[in-house]
């Protein structure tokens, strides 16, 4: 199994918009093989931003790197310029392994 993570630094008091982007967004991960769960995490609020985390999980890394050269991932992802103001700057992506 495979866990794909961004973690988002959002600009304070943007918090709700960038939530409503997520819950009106088609993501179209239903549709591709190998996926298997998404959520999305708040984490702490520090001075400048409040942490959010998407986090997919995927039966292999290969499954996920497919999707990301997908049209399924276009689709999901072609309004994202039109939210820019939200982020205090460019998502940190990290992906893992499960080992346990």
């Amino acid at each position: 199994m495979y866990i794909a993570m961004n973690r988002f630094k959002i600009v304070l008091g943007k918090e709700i918009e960038f939530e409503e982007v997520w819950r009106g967004r088609d993501t179209h991960l239903d549709k591709v093989p190998g996926f298997k769960k998404f959520n999305l995490a708040k984490g702490e609020k520090k001075e400048d931003y409040t942490l959010y985390a998407s986090h997919s999980t995927w039966d292999t890394k290969e499954a996920f790197i497919d999707w990301t050269k997908s049209e399924s991932l276009r689709l999901a992802h072609k309004n994202a310029a039109m939210h820019r103001d939200l982020y205090l700057e460019a998502p940190d992506f990290e992906g893992f392994k499960v080992v346990l």
